[in-house]
C-alpha cells in the first residue's frame, strides 16, 4: 500500500501528461487533415491553371469552388462577391454618399423618380419627373445604370453639376449639387390612415431600423395614434438584434423575445425585453406574407406567442437560421449559418430545406383560404410540433408563422402581371404628369388627405392607359382587364400620389383597396381584448 501511495503522484502526473498530449495529438490530426484538404485544393487549382486546354479565370474558379462547397449545406449559407458585399453593407448600414435621387432610365434618359427626403437634390429643387441630360458637362443620354451611379455617388462635400430638362418648363437648367451622406430608410412610411390608426411599413432590419421606428411611433403618437398596423410583408429580415429591439418596443417586463441554439455554445443566446416603452399596451396588428422572413418572423413570432397582438395575412417564409458574415481578404464574404432561432414558446421557424428547389417553390405554390385561425385549426392536420401561446392557444413550429387571421392577398391576372413587368404604369403616369404635374402640385400642395378624397383616375384615362400599354407591346386581355380594372385604377392613382407625396402618398392610395390591411383594421377590438385593453 505504501508502495502504491509513493507512486500515486507519478501516476497522476502521467495521466495528466497523457491527456494533455492526447488533446494536442487530436488537434494536430485535425489540423493535419485540414492541411491535406487545403493542399489537395491548391494542387487541383494549380494543375487546372497550367494544363487546362483553354485559358481559365482563377478568381472565378475559386469562387465557383466555394459555392460548390456550400451546395450541400443549408440554402442560406452563401458566398458573396465583392460587389454584392459592398451593396449589402450599404443597404444594411443604412447610408451612402451621393446626390440623393431615385432614378429610372426611360427611353435612354435618366428620369428622376423621386429625390430622397432631406437629401441634397431635394434641397436644390430637383423634383420627380426631371430628366438628367448631362452630368458635369458630359452628355449622359443612353448611359447604363451602373455608369450613372458611378458618376452621381462620391465623397461627401464634393460637387456635381447636373443639366436638367423639366418637361413643364420645356427648358434645360444647371443644378449644382453638393454630395452628402444619404440615408437609406428601412421604415418606408409612417402615416395615419384615419384619426386613430397608425400604419408603419418596415422593409428590412438594418442598423438604423429601431431608431427609425421609434421616431415613426413618436410622430404618429403626436398625431393621435391609438392603435397600430405594423406591416412586415415582403420584409426579408436583416439584423437579429434590430428585430429583438423592435419587439422590445411592444413587449413589457422580462419577456423572452427569441433564443438561439448552436453546435457551438458561445452562439447560444437568450434575448428578452429589457426596456420600458409607451407602446407596450398599444393595440397592434402585424401584417405578414410569404415574403416575411427571418428577423421579421422573430418580431411576428414574439407578438403571437405572447398574445400581444394579432397576426394577419399569409404564412411567412419560414427562415429560422442565423448567419454570421465573414469578410475575406479581397473584400468578398461568406455568410455561414451558425445557429437556429426559436420563438418564446419554443417554436423552430425554419422549414425543411433538404430539397433546395422545393424549398423556394413551396412558398410560390402556397394556397391559403381566408379563415379565422385564432385557434390555428388551419394547421390541425399538420405533422408539425405543437406549442402553446401565453394564453394557451395552439401554434405550430417548423414552418414559419401562420397568421391568426388568414387573408389571401388576391391574385392578379396575367395582363396585370405584364403591365407591372414592363413598367407600363410608371411610364404612362410619367408622361401624364409631365403635362399635368404642375397644376396638380398647385391644386393639392401638401394636402394629401384632400388628394386622397378628391382625386380619381377617370374612365377616359383608363382607356388611354390601355392604348398606351398596347403601344408598349402589352397585348390587351379583356378578361384580365375586367377582373383587375379597379386594382389597375388604384395603382395608377398610387403612382400619381407617389409623384406628389412620395411614399406616404403611394401607401395611402394602395391601402384603400388592400384586402389584408382592411381586415387588419377591423380587428383592433379583438387585438385589444387579447391584452385585456379597453376596446
Amino acid at each position: 500500500m505504501k508502495k502504491f501511495l509513493s507512486i500515486l503522484p507519478y501516476l497522476v502526473l502521467t495521466l495528466i501528461v497523457g491527456i494533455y498530449f492526447g488533446i494536442k495529438l487530436s488537434n494536430l490530426i485535425a489540423f493535419s487533415e485540414n492541411q491535406k484538404q487545403t493542399q489537395k485544393f491548391s494542387e487541383v487549382l494549380e494543375f487546372t491553371e497550367k494544363y487546362y486546354v483553354d485559358s481559365v479565370n482563377s478568381e472565378k474558379l475559386v469562387e465557383d469552388a466555394i459555392r460548390g462547397m456550400f451546395e450541400n449545406l443549408d440554402p442560406h449559407t452563401a458566398y458573396v462577391d465583392v460587389k454584392e458585399q459592398q451593396a449589402s453593407e450599404e443597404e444594411f448600414r443604412g447610408n451612402f454618399e451621393g446626390i440623393g435621387v431615385e432614378f429610372q432610365i426611360v427611353n435612354d434618359t435618366i428620369t428622376v423618380v423621386s429625390p430622397i427626403t432631406s437629401g441634397p437634390s431635394e434641397a436644390v429643387g430637383i423634383i420627380s419627373g426631371d430628366r438628367i441630360v448631362k452630368i458635369n458637362g458630359k452628355d449622359c443620354v443612353k448611359w447604363k445604370s451602373d455608369q450613372v451611379i458611378k458618376q452621381l455617388r462620391g465623397k461627401k462635400g464634393t460637387e456635381v453639376i447636373l443639366a436638367i430638362y423639366r418637361p413643364s418648363n420645356k427648358s434645360v437648367s444647371d443644378y449644382k449639387v453638393i454630395r452628402d451622406k444619404i440615408n437609406l430608410y428601412s421604415v418606408d412610411t409612417a402615416v395615419m390612415t384615419d384619426r386613430e390608426t397608425g400604419y408603419i411599413n418596415i422593409t428590412r432590419f438594418s442598423e438604423t431600423t429601431t431608431e427609425e421606428t421609434i421616431a415613426a411611433l413618436k410622430k404618429l403618437s403626436s398625431q393621435g395614434m391609438k392603435q397600430l398596423v405594423l406591416d412586415l410583408r415582403n420584409n426579408p429580415g436583416g439584423y437579429l438584434n434590430q428585430a429583438y429591439m423592435i419587439a422590445d418596443l411592444f413587449l413589457n417586463e422580462d419577456k423572452m423575445i427569441v433564443y438561439t441554439k448552436s453546435r457551438n455554445e458561445r452562439f447560444n443566446e437568450e434575448l428578452r425585453a429589457s426596456k420600458s416603452y409607451p407602446y407596450e399596451k398599444l393595440p397592434i396588428v402585424v401584417l405578414v406574407n410569404g415574403g416575411t422572413a427571418s428577423a421579421s418572423e422573430i418580431v411576428s413570432g414574439a407578438i403571437q406567442d405572447w398574445d400581444r397582438g394579432l397576426i394577419v395575412g399569409e404564412t411567412t417564409f419560414g427562415k429560422g437560421l442565423v448567419q454570421r458574415p465573414v469578410e475575406l481578404s479581397d473584400g468578398s464574404a461568406v455568410r455561414i449559418t451558425i445557429a437556429k432561432y426559436y420563438t418564446p414558446s419554443g417554436r423552430e421557424i425554419q422549414r425543411n430545406y433538404k430539397d433546395k428547389r422545393k424549398y423556394y417553390e413551396e412558398v410560390l405554390g402556397r394556397e391559403e383560404a381566408d379563415s379565422n385561425n385564432l385557434d390555428h385549426t388551419a394547421e390541425k392536420d399538420s405533422s408539425k410540433p405543437k406549442f402553446k401561446t401565453n394564453g394557451g392557444r395552439i401554434v405550430y413550429g417548423g414552418g414559419g408563422i401562420t397568421p391568426d387571421y388568414i387573408v389571401d392577398a388576391g391574385k392578379i391576372s396575367n395582363y396585370s402581371f405584364e403591365l407591372r413587368k414592363n413598367n407600363v404604369y410608371y411610364q404612362f403616369i410619367r408622361e401624364w404628369m409631365d403635362k399635368n404635374g404642375a397644376s396638380l402640385r398647385k391644386k393639392y400642395s401638401n394636402n394629401i388627405s384632400t388628394f386622397e378624397s378628391e382625386f380619381n383616375i377617370s374612365d377616359q384615362q383608363m382607356n388611354q392607359f390601355v392604348q398606351f400599354a398596347s403601344k408598349m407591346k402589352v397585348k390587351f386581355d379583356s378578361k384580365g382587364y375586367a377582373s383587375d380594372k379597379e386594382a389597375i385604377r388604384i395603382r395608377l392613382k398610387a403612382f400619381v400620389a407617389r409623384d406628389l407625396f412620395k411614399n406616404d402618398g403611394w401607401y395611402l392610395s394602395l391601402l384603400s383597396k388592400d384586402r389584408q390591411f382592411k381586415k387588419a383594421i377591423s380587428l383592433f377590438g379583438e387585438a385589444a381584448k387579447m391584452k385585456g385593453l379597453p376596446k
